[in-house]
């Protein structure tokens, strides 16, 4: 089964550790092992693709800013969703 590709955004890496904190398209955080992120880098940002078994992590010069994005919708969503309820006379 194809799964749709996942974005995901190296947040920190540590070189000692060899670990990287990263963050995905879901709003996930965790820590993947460094050598499997092609490139790593503190904001490097990748699309994750699961197919037959197996996870690529492809290079993604545009993952950090479409995350952004995304976050900055779901917080519009949730803030448009709100509105009002605090307010007199607003919604309950």
């Amino acid at each position: 089964m194809n799964v749709p590709p996942e974005l995901l955004v190296i947040d920190v890496l540590d070189e000692d550790a060899g670990l990287a904190d990263v963050e995905d398209s879901r709003g996930r955080t965790y820590q993947l092992p460094a050598e499997w992120l092609p490139d790593a880098s503190d904001g490097a940002g990748y699309r994750v693709t699961l197919a037959g078994g197996h996870v690529t992590f492809t290079p993604d010069a545009d993952a950090a800013r479409q995350l952004r994005e995304r976050s900055k919708q779901t917080l519009l969503d949730f803030s448009d969703e709100h509105e009002g309820r605090d307010e007199p006379g607003g919604r309950a």
